[in-house]
């Protein structure tokens, strides 16, 4: 017999019965039942029940069993009584009578339960990650993502592309967040990059003359934590494809993640229509670019029913040019009850609240609109955005009015809460749209241009593009929106030295600049680059998904926390002076 197991502990049936068995696991609990022990056992494939009467050769080890320790048990399968037939697991039909255990691996008091689904601090369950790991709905979270993961690989395989591995460290390079830098022992002064993204090296394959590429990639990049983000490195699976436009793209791409749904959604629906809605309708009709479509509601701008209206505040706000008045339609909203719990959202969230219109029967039995702004517009108007909206009787409608960047994200978050409140948004189900024509530029804080997305996009209109208004030039970018989150990200690639110059120079990128950061790329450009374009789509995000989890950390295997710490092997932590000596290195203590 093998040393540890001749069976797992989900193997065994009662064809089973009567054969002696070797089982190796951890002991998920104890249970006495006076004078009759039993331990659920398990392992990687599932749980068996071993148990021992006082005639057992095993009992008195088995009284003295920690849990979590790991054992090997030697025992005789029997048939459970009908009654006693577990059918939540594959072997409920039988247990194993102990005849002797050996402790392989024993187990301290633990600081936190494995068994049980008792919520412990993240903290706590960070520092005992392996801990937390042997827990059935995290076990389950990790098996997924190895499954979709594989998934993935022959997915990618079966549509014709290769895998190739491209450098961890390189060159920095702007991407849009801030880089992991790695100094050089060997060139003093100077630092490496850990890739945000293999972008520039999936394009140097293209020109390299390889047609379809992808890999299941790391990226790093020092990003400020967020529950569907990992604040230092995530996975994602990256893709570039030569010779093709943006429509090509999203036909490779729609069966690959469309197929990984339908696999691993369990019963949930997935919508096979994926929407095309670009940029500024999405800001405008769910207030975000990586809109929730299960939610119907769309929002609308209603200006002009507001501009010199009686609605004062709405009126004299709209006589500065750049604001707007957006509705938010709430069908079944229409109460003063509900009216107050938004007022209440709004406030939550940072503002005075949000005006509203509902409409109710009056007392002759016609609609009417009730509210303050109902009164202050008048009939006419009130009734306008009625039908604009197609609303009636106990439906309501909410505003927001400014400028369009200042209260858009809030009127998103406003739209999703409408959604769930009045049970408007559909649930168990997959919602995909392409968010495309992007902006290639936006405007910082300090009156700059720069890039809004992905510096190598191609602008729309070439470099003729590039010769008017920067913030008008819309790239070939496109995101992939799902449920609320940001799957995919790509684009069609700027394979030309002369546009990427000019677009680099609008950003204030000098020609040397572009040179010294992309030398590489610039270079390749100049000996044949074939047209190209890609996506990534974040792995960690879409088993998130997959997984209904609403934290990321619930599927990496060995996350940072919020603040970026490995709690558990106690990353980052200080280097010694050696390291520092060997680098020409200094730190400066914080002030």
């Amino acid at each position: 017999m093998h040393a540890y197991r001749s069976h797992t502990c989900a193997d065994l049936n009662k064809s089973h019965a009567g054969e002696s068995v070797r089982l190796s696991g951890w002991v998920h609990r104890v249970r006495d039942h006076g004078g009759v022990l039993f331990i659920d056992l398990r392992d990687h494939y599932g749980m068996t029940q071993v148990l021992a009467d006082s005639d057992s050769p095993a009992f008195a080890a088995i009284e003295k069993l920690k849990a979590e320790t790991v054992i090997r048990v030697d025992g005789r399968v029997k048939a459970r009584d009908a009654s006693l037939v577990n059918p939540k697991i594959p072997t409920g039909e039988i247990e194993v009578y102990a005849m002797a255990v050996e402790v392989l691996g024993p187990a301290e008091e633990l600081p936190l339960p494995v068994f049980g689904d008792l919520d412990y601090p993240e903290e706590t369950r960070l520092t005992y990650r392996f801990l937390d790991l042997r827990r059935e709905g995290l076990h389950r979270n990790m098996m997924l993502r190895s499954n979709v993961v594989r998934s993935i690989r022959n997915r990618m395989w079966s549509a014709g592309f290769n895998e190739f591995q491209t450098p961890i460290i390189t060159a920095s390079s702007p991407e849009g967040a801030r880089d992991f830098l790695v100094p050089s022992r060997l060139h003093p002064g100077k630092f490496y990059a850990l890739p945000q993204a293999p972008q520039q090296f999936k394009q140097l394959i293209m020109v390299a003359g390889f047609d379809r590429y992808f890999q299941i990639a790391p990226c790093f990049r020092d990003e400020d934590p967020r529950a569907d983000r990992s604040p230092t490195d995530f996975y994602q699976l990256d893709i570039e494809m030569s010779f093709v436009e943006q429509e090509d793209v999203f036909a490779a791409v729609q069966p690959v993640i469309q197929g990984l749904f339908e696999e691993f959604g369990g019963d949930r629906k997935v919508y096979a229509d994926w929407q095309r809605i670009a940029y500024k309708d999405a800001l405008k009709w769910y207030g975000s670019d990586k809109p929730d479509l299960r939610n119907p509601i769309r929002m609308a701008d209603v200006s002009e029913h507001f501009r010199g209206s009686g609605f004062a505040i709405f009126a004299k706000l709209l006589e500065q040019e750049g604001n707007e008045v957006r509705a938010i339609p709430a069908p079944n909203g229409g109460s003063r009850k509900f009216a107050d719990r938004m007022n209440a959202f709004a406030q939550k969230e940072g503002l005075p609240g949000m005006g509203y219109i509902f409409w109710r029967k009056a007392e002759d039995g016609t609609t009417e609109a009730a509210g303050p702004i109902a009164k202050a517009l008048g009939e006419d108007k009130t009734e306008a955005i009625r039908v604009e909206l197609g609303l009636g009787e106990g439906d309501a409608v909410f505003f927001l009015g400014g400028k369009p960047e200042t209260f858009e994200a809030v009127a998103g978050r406003a739209r999703n809460e409408i959604g769930r409140e009045l049970g408007l948004t559909e649930e168990n189900c997959f919602k995909f749209a392409w968010i495309v024509d992007f902006p290639m530029y936006e405007k910082t804080d300090e009156g700059k241009i720069d890039f809004s997305h992905n510096p190598f996009s191609m602008p729309q209109g070439g470099l003729e593009a590039l010769n008017g208004d920067p913030l008008k030039v819309h790239a070939y970018q496109y995101d992939l929106a799902c449920n609320g989150y940001e799957l995919i990200s790509g684009g069609i690639r700027n394979h030309k030295p002369e546009i990427m110059f000019k677009a680099f120079e609008l950003a204030g990128y000098p020609k040397e600049e572009v040179e010294k950061r992309f030398g590489g790329m610039v270079k390749a450009f100049k000996y044949g680059a074939p047209p190209h374009g890609g996506c990534a789509a974040g792995i960690d995000r879409i088993v998130m998904l997959l997984a209904d989890e609403a934290n990321i950390r619930q599927v990496i295997m060995f996350p940072m926390n919020q603040r970026a710490e490995d709690l558990m092997m106690g990353a980052p932590s200080e280097p010694t002076n050696e390291q520092l000596r060997d680098l020409r290195l200094r730190t400066i203590p914080k002030e």
